[in-house]
Parts: structure tokens; C-alpha cells; sequence
């Protein structure tokens, strides 16, 4: 009888932010794939769990599909595990995903910590959307492209770096945005935890001063000038009118058009205020 692929979340630093059901399922199973085996062990002897590890990473995912599913197949139970987080989040997993999901097996997601959410949320950047694009490519023309997409932002980007690339990035970004704001996260959750926030130049200076160590989330808010030439007044004024005509109140005709048409909730609101209350 065919079994469940758990896509198990764990801590990204502090141990007592696993969840009680993540807890539950990896006793529970009969197979831990994880990212690195050294790592998910160390994890297992906190917990007191005993589990057979199999490795699962980018270079040997694809070869390890047919194992897995063979596995599920034969009623085994298995929990995929990243060495920290929500696994298949610019981290090994997704191609595993996608394969079983063809093939039609059980996959179940247990929630938990996941640094993007984390460092959001201590930000208050997150009113229009927002848009996580991982890792940069490390060159060529697809960073490039990255970059000038970055610099036409209307929603809040949020990107990963490692501490030995996070000088070159924070450089790029600021050639291609002209020195915008931004919020360097830090050891999310850990003991030496720290978000930064002040313009690239000042934050490149700080590291170059004091080497980045440490896992980075990088988060940079919607460009409020371009924010202004990408919509015009008359293009949201019209916006909320349909929605007021639609019955829909002023928050959340506020909230549809930051999300519709990139820019922030404060600034349609604020519009809003003669659409509704004339």
C-alpha cells in the first residue's frame, strides 16, 4: 500500500521553534531524506529520535526519485528535510516534489519556520506583495537581468546570501537600484541575531569594516519613486471607483489595487479617502 512523502519544516536556529507535529512525524516514519545527513543527525540526537537518514541534495536528487518512489510504493512512510527551514525553498527537494506529484503519490506539507517569513515579518515591508527570488545567479546575463528587474520593483524583494558573496550583491544592488534602503536580516533566530537597516553604501561599509558571518536575508521595499511614474493618480482613482461600484469597501479596494497594480496599501488608501468619502 502506497504511503505519505512529508515535507517536514525544522528550525533555522533555535531548536524550540520545531513544532510538535514536526516532532510527531519524524518519530513517526520509517525514512529521513535529508540535505546533509551530518547536520539532520545532530538534529535527531537533540529530539531523541533514532531514524535511518538518506542524503538527499542537489547533485544526487534526480538519481534518488525512483528510490524514493520505490519506497513509498512498498508502504514506507518518508520525511524530506532540509539542514534548516521549509524544504524545496532554495533548497534541494523541488525536483523530488514535482516527479512524485506526477506519479501521483501522497505528499503532505508540516509547516514551520521559514527564514523569508521570518525576516518579513519583522520588517512591516509586506503591504503589496512581495516577490522572493532566493539566491542571485552568482553571473553572467541572468544576474544582470535579475538586477535591472530588481531595480524596476513595485513590490518588496527579498532575497538569501551567503556571508562570502553578501559584499559583491550588496555592490550590485546598489549600481543597479542608485543606493536604495535596505534591510540586511541577520542569524535569524539564533543568539547574534541583527537586521540592519540603512542605505547599500553605509551597509557595505559596516561589513567591509566587519566580516559578514552568518546566514543573510536581504529585503528591499518598493521604489516609491518609480512607484509614482509606473501608475498614475487617475489610473487608481479609477481602479477604486470600479470597486466602490462593485460594493467593495474602501480597505479592501485599497488592499486589491496595491496588489493589482504594484503599488503600496497606504498610498491607495490615502486615494481612497475622496473615492469613498465624497
Amino acid at each position: 500500500m502506497a504511503s505519505t512523502l512529508y515535507i517536514v519544516a525544522t528550525p533555522i536556529g533555535n531548536l524550540e521553534d520545531i513544532t510538535y507535529r514536526a516532532v510527531r512525524i519524524l518519530q513517526q516514519v520509517d525514512l529521513i531524506a535529508a540535505e546533509d545527513t551530518r547536520h539532520t543527525l545532530q538534529l535527531l540526537r537533540a529530539l531523541d529520535i533514532q531514524k535511518p537518514l538518506l542524503s538527499l541534495h542537489e547533485h544526487n536528487e534526480q538519481s534518488r526519485v525512483e528510490e524514493i518512489y520505490r519506497r513509498l510504493q512498498e508502504g514506507q512512510d518518508i520525511a524530506l528535510v532540509s539542514d534548516a527551514g521549509t524544504p524545496c525553498i532554495s533548497d534541494p527537494g523541488a525536483k523530488l516534489i514535482q516527479a512524485l506529484r506526477e506519479k501521483k503519490c501522497t505528499i503532505t506539507p508540516i509547516p514551520g519556520p521559514s527564514a523569508v517569513i521570518t525576516a518579513l515579518s519583522a520588517t512591516g515591508f509586506t503591504q503589496g506583495g512581495f516577490s522572493f527570488l532566493g539566491f542571485l545567479p552568482v553571473k553572467g546575463k541572468e544576474r544582470k537581468q535579475l538586477l535591472m528587474n530588481i531595480a524596476q520593483r513595485s513590490q518588496t524583494i527579498v532575497l538569501y546570501e551567503s556571508p562570502h558573496k553578501l559584499i559583491k550583491t550588496l555592490q550590485d544592488l546598489c549600481d543597479a537600484c542608485q543606493n536604495p534602503r535596505i534591510v540586511v536580516a541577520r542569524e535569524l533566530t539564533k543568539i547574534y541575531e541583527e537586521f540592519l537597516v540603512d542605505d547599500i553604501k553605509n551597509l557595505i561599509l559596516h561589513f567591509e569594516k566587519i566580516p559578514p558571518k552568518g546566514e543573510f536575508v536581504l529585503i528591499m521595499p518598493p521604489d516609491e519613486k518609480k512607484e509614482e511614474q509606473v501608475t498614475s493618480t487617475q489610473e487608481i482613482i479609477a481602479f477604486l471607483e470600479s470597486c466602490k461600484a462593485q460594493g467593495i469597501r474602501h480597505k479592501q479596494a485599497a488592499e486589491q489595487c496595491a496588489l493589482q497594480m504594484g503599488i503600496s496599501k497606504k498610498k491607495a488608501y490615502e486615494i481612497g479617502l475622496d473615492v469613498f468619502h465624497r
